[in-house]
C-alpha cells in the first residue's frame, strides 16, 4: 500500500496537443469534435427545488441505526446486530444492540437485516463551474449523493468551485465533501518553464488542493511543475504526459496515475513494428504488440514510488470504441438524469467513433487494462475508485457502480473494490481517522444497504438510504428527488 499521502489545507482541454496519444488519434479518426462531448448544463426550463439547507426540517441532531449489520471496512468482516449512534455529523458509538443507549428524541432507523458501510468516493470527478445554473449544480451534486458517493475529488478546476465547496460544508447545498484539483496543467496552457512556476504558485495561493497534470507537457515544463510544487507543498497527480512517460512520472513523485495512463506505452514490445508508425496507427493497434512480461516490473515500480492508480475502466471502453453500441448505451436507465441534448451528443460521438476504430485493437486495449489492474492490486499498489464523471455515458454516482463491477470482472475481490472507495481514500488523503470506516469519531458518511456488499458489489446499489455528514436521506426521499430531476430533463 502506498505510504505517500495528499496533504490538504483544512478542463478537459479541447486541443490535440493536450490529449493522450490514444484519444487524440481516435478523435481525429472519428472526424468529430476534438474532444469527447462533455456534459454541459442546459437552459433552465423548469426549476428543480433544492433541498433545504443543512438538516432536513424536523430531523433531530442524533440518528441511531438499530440492529444493523456493520461493514466497518477496517478489514474484511461484518459485525452483526449493532447500534450505530450518530450525533452532529460524527459517529459517536458503535456497539451491540442493548449495550448502546439511544437518547430520547433521536431518529431511529431500523437496520434489521440491513448492512451499514462507509460512503464511497469518486476520485476522478468533474464539478460544475463558470456560469453553470444553480439548478444544474444542485442536480449533479445530488446524483453523487443519491448513489452513496459522499466524497468527490474534483479534477477540472474552476474558481466557482470554491464557493460550491464552502456552501456544501456550511450546509447551504446538499452534496459530497469536495477536494478540488486545479485547472488542467496541459501543454496548451503551460508551454514554458516560466508558465509552470507561475501557475503552480497561483493555484496554491488560490486554495486548490492539488495540481491536475494533463497531456502535452514537455519534460522541462513538467519538471518545473514538480520542483515548484515541492517548494510550495502542493501534490500533483492525474494524467501522464507522453513526453514524460510512466517511469518519469513515478520517479517525479506524481501521487496518482489516473486512467492507468501511459502503462500501455511502457509495455510495448521492444521489437514492436509500430514504434515508428504514424500516431493514428499506433493508437489503434498498439495493444496488439505488447510484452505483458513487463507488467510485473511496472507494477513493482508503481508500488515502490508510492503512487496510487485510478482505473476508470468502463469509460475507457467507450473512449476506445470498445463499448456496446450507442443504441444499447442509450438504454441505460441513468441517462434520464442527463440533459437530452448531451445524451444525443454522446450517442452520435459513439456511433461515429465505432464506425472507424480497429475493434480488435480496441478490445485488446481494454483487456490489457483489466490484466494490468489485477497485477497492480496483486503487487500491493494502492487503488482508488474513480469513474471520470460527468463524462460521456458516465453519469455521476451511477458510473461508480459500473466501475466497481468492472473492477470485480478484472479480478479484484469485492472487499478490494470497496476498500478503494472508502478506507484507501482516507489513507491517500492522510486522514485515516477522519472517514472511510464505520467507527467512533469518523465523519458520518454512510450507506444503508439491503444486502451484503462483500458478497456482491452490485448490492451497493440496493440502498435503504444514504447519510452524508450526519444528514439521513431515506431511499424514498432519494427516489422522489431523482424523479424530479428526470422530469426536468424529459423531452416534451
Amino acid at each position: 500500500m502506498p505510504t505517500r499521502m495528499l496533504r490538504l489545507p483544512v478542463r478537459r482541454t479541447p486541443d490535440t496537443r493536450s490529449r493522450p496519444l490514444f484519444r487524440a488519434a481516435v478523435a481525429a479518426l472519428a472526424l468529430v469534435v476534438l474532444a469527447a462531448p462533455t456534459w454541459r448544463p442546459p437552459p433552465v426550463t423548469r426549476a428543480v427545488a433544492s433541498p433545504a439547507p443543512g438538516s432536513a426540517p424536523g430531523q433531530p441532531g442524533t440518528v441511531a441505526f438499530i440492529g444493523v449489520n456493520v461493514v466497518p471496512m477496517d478489514r474484511e468482516r461484518v459485525i452483526e446486530n449493532q447500534t450505530v449512534l450518530v450525533r452532529d455529523g460524527r459517529i459517536v458509538e458503535v456497539g451491540p444492540v442493548g449495550q448502546v443507549q439511544v437518547p430520547a428524541g433521536a431518529l431511529r432507523v431500523d437496520g434489521a437485516g440491513k448492512y451499514l458501510m462507509p460512503g464511497l468516493a469518486e476520485m476522478h470527478g468533474h464539478l460544475p463551474g463558470g456560469n453553470t445554473p444553480r439548478e444544474f449544480i444542485d442536480n449533479v451534486l445530488f446524483l453523487f449523493v443519491a448513489n452513496g458517493v459522499t466524497f468527490v475529488r474534483g479534477m477540472q478546476g474552476d474558481p466557482r468551485q470554491f464557493g460550491i465547496r464552502d456552501s456544501v460544508m456550511q450546509g447551504l447545498m446538499l452534496g459530497p465533501t469536495l477536494v478540488l484539483g486545479s485547472p488542467a496543467m496541459s501543454g496548451q496552457d503551460v508551454q514554458t518553464v516560466e508558465d509552470a512556476r507561475r501557475l503552480v504558485r497561483e493555484y496554491k495561493e488560490a486554495g486548490y488542493d492539488l495540481l491536475k497534470i494533463h497531456e502535452g507537457l514537455s519534460p522541462e515544463v513538467y519538471q518545473a511543475i514538480v520542483e515548484t510544487a515541492r517548494e510550495v507543498d502542493i501534490p500533483y497527480g492525474g494524467h501522464v504526459p507522453d513526453a514524460v512517460g510512466l517511469h518519469g512520472a513515478l520517479e517525479a513523485g506524481q501521487i496518482t496515475i489516473d486512467h492507468l495512463d501511459n502503462y500501455i506505452l511502457a509495455a510495448e514490445r521492444d521489437d514492436s513494428p509500430l514504434r515508428d508508425a504514424p500516431p493514428l496507427e499506433r493508437a489503434l493497434k498498439l495493444a496488439l504488440y505488447l510484452d505483458e512480461s513487463k507488467i510485473p516490473a511496472l507494477a513493482e515500480a508503481t508500488r515502490r514510488a508510492g503512487a496510487w492508480v485510478i482505473p476508470t475502466l468502463p469509460l475507457w471502453e467507450v473512449l476506445m470504441g470498445a463499448s456496446e453500441p450507442a443504441e444499447v448505451l442509450l438504454e441505460r436507465p441513468e441517462v434520464k438524469y442527463v440533459p437530452h441534448e448531451a445524451v444525443q451528443q454522446w450517442a452520435n460521438w459513439v456511433r461515429t467513433l465505432q464506425e472507424r476504430v480497429d475493434r480488435e485493437g480496441a478490445r485488446a486495449h481494454i483487456e490489457f487494462r483489466k490484466r494490468l489492474l489485477k497485477a497492480l492490486a496483486d503487487a500491493g499498489v494502492g487503488i482508488l475508485l474513480g469513474s471520470d464523471a460527468p463524462q460521456i455515458f458516465s453519469v455521476p454516482g451511477f458510473s461508480i457502480h459500473r466501475e466497481m463491477r468492472a473492477m470485480v470482472e478484472a479480478g479484484l475481490t469485492p472487499y478490494q473494490v470497496l476498500e478503494s472507495g472508502t478506507r484507501n481514500v482516507a489513507v491517500y488523503l492522510g486522514t485515516p481517522d477522519e472517514f472511510g470506516t464505520v467507527s467512533p469519531g469518523r465523519r458520518a458518511d454512510l450507506i444503508l444497504l439491503e444486502a451484503n456488499p462483500l458478497e456482491d458489489v452490485a448490492n451497493v446499489a440496493r440502498r435503504a438510504g444514504v447519510m452524508v455528514r450526519g444528514r439521513w436521506l431515506p431511499e424514498s426521499e432519494i427516489q422522489e428527488r431523482l424523479a424530479r430531476i428526470a422530469a426536468n430533463y424529459a423531452v416534451e
